[in-house]
């Protein structure tokens, strides 16, 4: 029989990861994130960008030093960037995009529920020496961040700022 409080933890889960459908597994998925889970909704930091309308794309290396390279991205409001994300090392690595204090919550549930089960347009997941893309219409400005939330990664430092500049 399960506990009164773990089964509220399983109901905070479930209704955290109600839009989801994927797991984070082993491998990459197989489709861009605009594919998997439809056009997306408005978040603070943005919103799912069209394939058709990249106006640049931007090289991001994911390594087992828990880095990210580059760690810092200008862009300008209103364009659509299609980062394309390479695992150089030998453990799965993820970038998601997000505000600081989303991107803390979620590392905190990650790290209760590592097989938690999730997939948004603002994420992408590289299995190693794989490569994959995320696609993102930036049409706010402010500063925003991006991490990798595999437990231990997120607090490890592999994080990175996106500063996107007003119009």
């Amino acid at each position: 029989m399960t506990s009164p409080s773990r089964s509220l933890q399983i109901a905070l889960v479930l209704a955290f990861v109600s839009t989801a459908a994927f797991a984070h597994g082993t491998e990459s998925h197989s489709k861009p994130a605009q594919q998997r889970a439809g056009p997306g909704e408005q978040k603070a930091f943005g919103i799912a960008g069209n394939p058709a309308r990249v106006t640049r794309t931007i090289d991001v290396r994911m390594t087992d030093q828990m880095r990210f390279e580059p760690a810092v991205i200008n862009v300008r409001e209103g364009e659509t960037i299609r980062f394309r994300n390479a695992n150089v090392g030998k453990v799965m690595h993820e970038m998601v995009i997000g505000t600081r204090a989303a991107l803390e919550e979620h590392a905190t549930l990650m790290r209760k529920f590592p097989e938690m089960e999730h997939d948004e347009p603002h994420m992408v997941h590289v299995a190693p020496g794989r490569k994959g893309e995320l696609i993102w219409h930036f049409n706010r400005s402010g500063e925003f961040e991006f991490a990798c939330l595999i437990p231990g990664h997120f607090e490890a430092g592999m994080r990175g700022l996106i500063n996107v500049a007003a119009k």
